[in-house]
Parts: C-alpha cells; structure tokens; sequence
C-alpha cells in the first residue's frame, strides 16, 4: 500500500531516485512496448503459447489436495474473527502451498508460474484473506527475489525453511515513503568492522508482517559519491523475526481482507550480517521493481478468479430470480451487465494467462505486460463485482451470515466488494501503474529526441539529436499512416479477424498520437497526467483484445468455438471505449479541471463543506478558513502539478 509523501525531499530528488531504479535496457522484445511504439507485434503472442501438459500433470496432486482444502475452509469464519486458524495455515504448509514456485532440490514443488496463478485464482475465488497469506510471502515476500537474486548460500540457508512454510513479508512502504521511496528513513548502517549492518527504522503495511518469520527490508545504506555528488543508496535485507530488536508495534485492521497479517513492523538497533543482503548495495528499489514484474501477475489471476465467481453467481440468480414475469436476465438492463461481467471474465483471464505463459517461454520482457494486467485486471474486476452487487439488490448488500439466518444461501457478495477493492491500490495504485506505464511508453520517443523538443537543450545537443532521430522518423512515422491491414486479413480467426485488423489499426493510431503528444507538450508531457493516462488505457484495451483473440483462436481450434463468442463481445465494446478515449485523448477539459482542483486545495470552496460534522483532520494539514463572500482577491497563478 502507498500513501502520499510530505515533501520532505525535493521533486527532483525524488524523480532521480525513481530514475536510477529503473530497468533502462530492453534486452528482450515486449508485445506492449511495441504497441505504444505503434507497431502490431502479434508474432509475439500468436499462436498462444501451448499448454505445457506434463507440467499440469505435475501440478494436478497439488491443484487436487488444495481444491478439496478450500471447499472445507470456512471462510465466513475467517472473515468474522479476523483470524486465520493455526490449524488453516499448518494443512497449507503441509501440502507445500508456501513452496509453490521453491525448486524441488530445496524442497519446494518446484512448480511453474503459470501452476501458481491457478493456484491464486482458485483460492482467490472463496477466499481473499487466504490470497493474501500466500501471495504475499511467494509474489513479493523472500522466496522471489532469493530465486532471483540470491546466491546459492542464500538459497540453501532460506529455501528450505520457506517451503516448509516459513511465512515472509516485505518491507518496503513507512509513513513518508510509499509510492515515493526517495523519502524512506529507515537506515542501515555498517559496523566498524564492515561485517554487519545495523538497521532502525519503522516499516507500515506490512503484509504478512504479523506473522512472518522472515523479512525483505529495504533500508537506506550510506550515500554513494557519483561525479561528485551524493546519490540515495537503498538495499534490501533479508532480516529474521527472531533477531534482538524486531518488534511489531501494531496489527492493522481493514475495510476487507479482516483476517490479512498485515502491520507496524519497528526495527531497533537490528544487526543484520552482510551476507543477508540481496543482490548488492544500493540495488534494493531495482530489485523491488523487478521483484514486482513477476509479481503482478498474481493479482490479475486473482482478479480472475473473483470474477468466474461472480459470474457463476450472477448466471443463477439471473435464471433464478422472477420479477415481472420471467427471470432477470431477460430483462435488457440486467442481461447487459451479465454479459459484459462474462466477456470481461473472459478478457481477464486471457490476459492473466498470456501474461504469465510469456513470462514462462522466456525471452520476453514482461514489465508492461505485468503492468498493464495488474491495472486492466484490477478495474474491470471491480466493475465485474459492483455489477454482481447490482444484480443481487439487498442480498448482495446483505451479509452472508444473516442472509442464512433468515433460509437464504450465503452468498457472501459484500465480503467479495470489501475483500476486492485493496487489489486497486495494493502492489501499485492504478494511478501508479499508469505513471510506470507512461514512463515506459514515452522512453523510446524521449530518448532519441527528447533535446529536439526541450527549450533548455543547447543547440549542439538539438543538432544531436536531430542526427540520430531523423533516420528513424522518415521510416517510422510515414509507416504509422500505412495500412499494412488491406495487406493482412488475418483470416485464422474468422470471426474475430475484424478486431484483429482494428487492433493493427489502431495500433499505429496510438503510436502516432503518443507521437504527437511529444511534439506538442516537449518536456511538459510528463506533468499532463491524464493525457498519458488516456494514452495507457487504450494501450490497456489494445493489449486486452490482442489476449483475447490469441485465447480464443486456441480455444476454438480445441473445440470450445464459444470462446470466440466472448472474445466478439468483449472487443466489440472495447473499440467504443477506445474511441472516447482518442477523442478526449489531448484534454481540452483538463486544464478547467485543474483549475478548479487547486482552487479546492487553497480553501476557496470549503464553504460547501458547511453543514456537516467535520472528521478528525489530517496530519499536518490545517483547517481552511470557511470563504462565505466573494469579495476577497483571489490568489496568484496556479503552478503545474507535480507527476
């Protein structure tokens, strides 16, 4: 979880540490970056990458053992006490469900990612608080980064203990420093000797933290001098609960997920070996960032998960509810919303899954494809839910234990909402997401011609600059007009090779437009938000009619035609929300909006706030004087907001 920063360190001193820690080669081709280069990459994804059957084969005893697990667990139980009984997380442990993805020669189960987001979607589709318990340890807790940073010392110290379930957490967020981590003030600093580091600090909303026996914690090691200058080094520690000085100061509770172990995690004088370190010094955030590539493609499978439930229970009631002579789902206004949460379900797992299968081919850059899944996943999820509690009426809105009270089934919907709405902030906020994605969208653009458009370059740096970009603008940019489509029918997916040829389309639009943008903003492009974000979402859209398509090609051609039926719909709506989105994509509106937003900041409508009993104020935040005349002058000029 994230919150906002209090400006403790300057903006550019925060971007600069955001900087450093980003992956910055492309060493390996990604099937999104090219969609916002404009370019249709769909040898990349197509044909679908084939199911591996030995390895389903290999996962189906433990896909049994936690199928059977999970239709005994009484997850309202769960969810009534805040509590996940010991006697849960020993039967999780002894069927190595916190071993997933730990080879088999440490003793894991050594199976692949795509095993594990079934996994996930099947535990997510009862139980949120159950997600969260092994997500949290196997996604973003030790064992990923350990797999992928870890020296075999490491390895053979911690794997073992993790398998056997040994829960861990990450360490990340404190109370200035959350999407922003230029503001951490946890530190770890070295011993005379050098052999040891000494941490204190405090750590906020740390999932799993209650609980943990093992901890990845990012810390501020002393400042590196580069050309001269100070640069912020942060590295990230695998510390143990048992060591002197770890405390947790408090549980957290929330909205949903009631049983998540999640707290205020204090580290006092902690002395932590310099072998625990992963990676090396002052690579904590980078390997945070990657950590989360991989990641995230656990949450969109969740995602997936939560709307096949909704779905299942909104076909019932659909059939089964009777209101003015026939059942809901006739009823056009109901039969929409059943419709769309279906091909929307559809959309999710097609991505979810494509997401995951590139990641286990290999040779495949998944950042924005993780990214992009995380974000589309989240929204249509919470759309899909909000639908299904639409559907439900009272019974959606009404707990599950008093609905079997009264002789209804327990239909938990309402734990469902609560539980599902952290999956849009936690692990990157949708706003966070479109940032990384937009930083990521623009890069090639701004790496070639950046100085072109930037007043402050010098006129040898323009001059540069023009000599490298022009070579691969007089290709490029006339190729984003061409329609390579009347070429290309894409006749294997019959009935969806319409959208194909629109996302080909489409495609070189996007590009064009993201093009466009450079040229008309120059540096200022990163401070108009929603233009980025406007440019990302149909990238998103883009990605999730490609996913869409491959997935039901596959499946049609294994005999389950009705996939294309989903695939069709899906697509057919999403080519209406991309044409919103290009006609507003430059924001005529946005600076109004803005305006306002800041005139709402500097107080001058608290006035509309009368007439309420005001809430506990916030932390370093005063009460604005309440305006009841117009007849003050206004204040000065409004400044950019920061991205």
């Amino acid at each position: 979880m994230s919150e906002p920063a209090t400006g403790a360190v300057s903006e550019k001193e925060a971007r600069d540490v955001a900087e450093l820690a980003r992956e910055t080669e492309w060493a390996h081709p990604s099937f999104v970056r090219e969609l916002f280069l404009g370019r249709f990459r769909l040898d990349l994804i197509h044909p679908h990458p084939p199911a591996d059957h030995a390895e389903e084969a290999r996962a189906r005893p433990f896909m049994d053992k936690l199928r059977a697990f999970m239709e005994r667990v009484d997850s309202e139980e769960i969810d009534r006490t805040g509590e996940i009984p010991e006697s849960v997380v020993q039967e999780l442990r002894d069927m190595g469900a916190f071993g997933i993805k730990i080879p088999r020669e440490y003793g894991g189960l050594g199976l692949s990612q795509m095993s594990y987001i079934r996994a996930i979607e099947m535990v997510t589709s009862k139980d949120g608080s159950l997600t969260a318990l092994l997500s949290a340890h196997q996604s973003i807790g030790v064992p990923q980064p350990l797999k992928l940073f870890g020296t075999e010392e490491q390895k053979r110290r911690f794997f073992p203990r993790l398998a056997k379930g040994a829960i861990s957490a990450f360490a990340l967020t404190e109370v200035d420093a959350g999407s922003d981590p230029a503001n951490m003030r946890c530190t770890a600093t070295p011993t005379e000797d050098g052999r040891s580091f000494i941490i204190n600090g405090e750590k906020l909303w740390c999932t799993n933290g209650t609980r943990a026996e093992l901890f990845v914690v990012m810390a501020k090691t002393p400042d590196k001098v580069v050309g001269g200058k100070p640069r912020k080094q942060i590295t990230a520690f695998i510390v143990e609960s048992s060591m002197p000085g770890v405390e947790v100061v408090h549980r957290l509770r929330f909205m949903g997920l009631k049983a998540l172990e999640n707290g205020v995690i204090r580290f006092t004088n902690v002395k932590v070996p310099r072998e625990n370190i992963l990676w090396d010094e002052g690579k904590g955030l980078k390997l945070a960032l990657i950590t989360l590539n991989t990641g995230r493609l656990t949450i969109p499978a969740g995602c997936a998960g939560a709307g096949k439930q909704m779905v299942s229970i909104a076909r019932k009631w659909c059939n089964e509810r009777v209101q003015w002579g026939q059942p809901i789902g006739k009823h056009e206004a109901v039969a929409q919303k059943l419709a769309r949460m279906t091909a929307y379900t559809f959309a999710m797992e097609a991505v979810a899954e494509l997401s995951a299968a590139l990641y286990e081919k290999g040779g495949y850059d998944i950042r924005l494809e993780a990214a992009i899944a995380k974000l589309f996943n989240t929204e249509a999820g919470w759309r899909i839910i909000d639908d299904t509690m639409q559907i439900r009426g009272g019974r959606g809105y009404e707990m599950a234990e008093s609905l079997a009270r009264r002789g209804e089934p327990a239909i938990p919907i309402e734990r469902a909402m609560r539980d599902f709405r952290i999956n849009l902030i936690f692990e990157g906020s949708s706003e966070i997401m479109r940032l990384f994605i937009a930083r990521e969208a623009v890069d090639y653009h701004f790496k070639l011609a950046f100085n072109i458009v930037n007043p402050e370059s010098s006129l040898k740096e323009k001059l540069s600059a023009m000599a490298s970009a022009t070579p691969f603008y007089l290709t490029w940019y006339p190729s984003r007009w061409l329609n390579a489509s009347r070429l290309r029918r894409y006749g294997e997916f019959g009935k969806l090779a319409r959208h194909v040829r629109y996302i080909e389309r489409t495609t070189r639009h996007l590009g064009r437009s993201i093009f466009h943008a450079m040229v008309r903003f120059g540096p200022k492009l990163e401070r108009r938000q929603m233009v980025l974000f406007r440019a990302v979402d149909i990238g998103a859209e883009l990605f999730a009619m490609s996913a869409a398509c491959a997935r039901a090609q596959m499946l049609s051609r294994q005999g389950r035609p009705e996939a294309v039926t989903l695939a069709d719909a899906f697509c057919i709506e999403a080519r209406d929300r991309i044409k919103v989105l290009f006609d507003h994509l430059f924001g005529a509106n946005d600076p109004a909006i803005y305006k306002v937003a800041m005139e709402v900041l500097r107080g001058e409508h608290a006035w509309l706030e009368q007439g309420i009993v005001s809430s506990v104020a916030f932390r370093g935040v005063e009460t604005a004087p309440l305006r009841l005349a117009s007849t003050e002058p206004k204040q000065g000029a409004l400044s950019r907001a920061a991205s």
